[in-house]
């Protein structure tokens, strides 16, 4: 009976003390309450992605929040495999955190009307915490083409099967198998340094994790239903006008037997006869109700008893006229023009090569590419590429001139509108004139282009010994000009009130000097 009534006593004593202690902690926790409520500051024991934000404000939670966020987005991470080296600047992922709900949820925490509510969550956050995940999210689509850009570049990548059209040839390279990245690994590497706040691995190198696949069986069948085509003739449709271009028919000029006969076969590359239609009416065949409206021209003269200069000019006139340029298409002076050669046609004639004027084959040709060059400024067309000359033109003034070298420098612009257009160009009696056709639409607008000299380059006199010249005098072998720098604005009008002027070229001219030959 002792021994019960010492161990009630032992037990009401710790009743008793345990009484107190939560009468303590709930006097603790109230009058913490009260004070975290009246100093605005987040409750201890609160994290915000794994990382401890007790005693900040919301808006301290929030600047910090926002100060990590860029720099995770000024963060460059660093992949290797083998001998391959490559970097990822992680804001082409365009990471959105929702810092500003994370730091007000963060804030909230043992904030309700409740007061014991508040206490209970009060004394659970000192004890156990609490962590906020901020709403996080990226662009995955830009994470998919930046593995096809790593896959491409890969040691021993994987090359898949692919195929293209040569003239009237089904041309069809096999695969390889090789190495591609492990999409899931690599999607979790990017994810962990985008998410994880206190992840600091600046200056780490990170493996590129791969994995090697065979590349997939050439299918046929798909390859034929790809690249069908029922031949189409060009045809004009109004209200509104849409111009159809023609469309050659494309087919097997074999059976599919024949043809997997011929991929079964232990080669790298198979070729597949193809039966190429003709569509009966082109584009050309419309005539004027397909490319009824001038879009842009231009006209420079040159010396018509310069007859070598004159035969170039007119033979890559005659390549470029009647060129279409359907819609999204690229157009190459080059290309079209082909390669300036005897046997093309082409003669010697003065031309601009090294610093120098030379004879060259196919001398002349830039006064064609440069008069095309302003009558696409005028079409208001896309310049994809355009040089200047080496020395000032006389043909157009400077800022102007488009030169042109085979396999080297080339003027090319893009059809950037809704129609084909057609390029109609003629060169006969000392006149080159350059017409861009096509239909014109309710937005074109008037294009003004203006060319200013910003300043001048004074050319030098040099002097050449040179025996044969007369004792005591000098002979000028070249007059030389002055050089320049330019600057040339295109303008556009709608209504006549001005929509943008911009500036389209800064170009330098040099000098070319005066060379005088004297006896030494």
């Amino acid at each position: 009976m002792k021994k019960e009534k010492i161990s009630e006593n032992k037990i009401k004593k710790k009743l008793i003390i345990l009484f107190f202690i939560l009468i303590l902690l709930f006097l603790f926790s109230t009058i913490f309450a009260i004070l975290n409520s009246a100093n605005n500051k987040i409750i201890y024991g609160v994290k915000i992605n794994n990382i401890n934000f007790s005693n900040k404000t919301e808006n301290e939670a929030k600047n910090e929040l926002n100060n990590i966020e860029e720099n995770i987005n000024n963060k460059i991470i660093k992949l290797k495999l083998g001998e391959y080296e490559t970097e990822i600047n992680l804001n082409i992922f365009e990471a959105v955190y929702n810092n500003d709900e994370a730091a007000n949820e963060a804030y909230k925490i043992g904030r309700n009307n409740n007061i014991f509510l508040n206490n209970f969550t009060i004394l659970k956050t000192v004890i156990f915490k609490e962590n906020v995940n901020i709403n996080k999210s990226y662009n995955k689509e830009i994470l998919k083409e930046k593995i096809n850009t790593i896959n491409g570049e890969l040691p021993n990548a994987l090359e898949e099967s692919k195929y293209y059209i040569e003239d009237d040839k089904l041309i069809i390279t096999k695969g390889k198998s090789g190495n591609i990245v492990n999409e899931n690994e690599f999607t979790n590497i990017i994810e962990n340094e985008l998410f994880k706040f206190n992840s600091n691995q600046e200056g780490n190198i990170i493996q590129i994790p791969v994995i090697e696949k065979n590349p997939e069986e050439i299918n046929l069948q798909k390859i034929r239903d790809e690249i069908y085509r029922e031949p189409q003739d060009a045809y004009i449709t109004t209200n509104p006008t849409t111009v159809h271009p023609n469309v050659n028919g494309v087919d097997f000029a074999i059976s599919m037997e024949e043809a997997r006969q011929i991929i079964s076969e232990e080669k790298e590359e198979y070729e597949i006869p193809l039966k190429i239609t003709v569509a009966e009416k082109t584009l050309n065949d419309l005539g004027e109700d397909a490319f009824p409206d001038n879009l842009g021209d231009y006209t420079t003269r040159y010396d018509a008893s310069n007859r070598n200069r004159s035969n170039n000019i007119a033979l890559a006139s005659n390549k470029i006229d009647g060129t279409i340029i359907m819609p999204g298409e690229t157009f190459s002076y080059n290309q079209i023009v082909g390669k300036r050669t005897i046997e093309a046609g082409y003669k010697e004639a003065g031309a601009y090569a090294g610093g120098k004027v030379v004879q060259e084959v196919g001398g002349g040709i830039c006064q064609v590419s440069s008069t095309l060059y302003n009558a696409v400024l005028y079409a208001n067309l896309e310049i994809v590429e355009r040089s200047n000359h080496y020395f000032e033109t006389s043909y157009v003034d400077p800022g102007r001139d488009a030169t042109v070298s085979w396999g080297t420098v080339d003027l090319k612009f893009k059809n950037n509108r809704t129609y084909p257009i057609k390029v109609e160009a003629i060169s006969k009696n000392g006149v080159c004139k350059i017409a861009i056709k096509g239909i014109k639409e309710k937005d074109d607008c008037e294009i003004v282009i203006q060319s200013k000299i910003t300043s001048i380059i004074k050319k030098e006199t040099k002097y050449e010994i040179d025996n044969s010249v007369e004792e005591g005098k000098e002979l000028v072998k070249q007059e030389g000009h002055d050089g320049c720098t330019s600057e040339t604005t295109k303008i556009v009008r709608q209504n006549g009130a001005i929509i943008s002027s911009d500036i389209i070229s800064k170009d330098l001219y040099h000098a070319l000097d005066k060379i005088i030959l004297k006896k030494q």
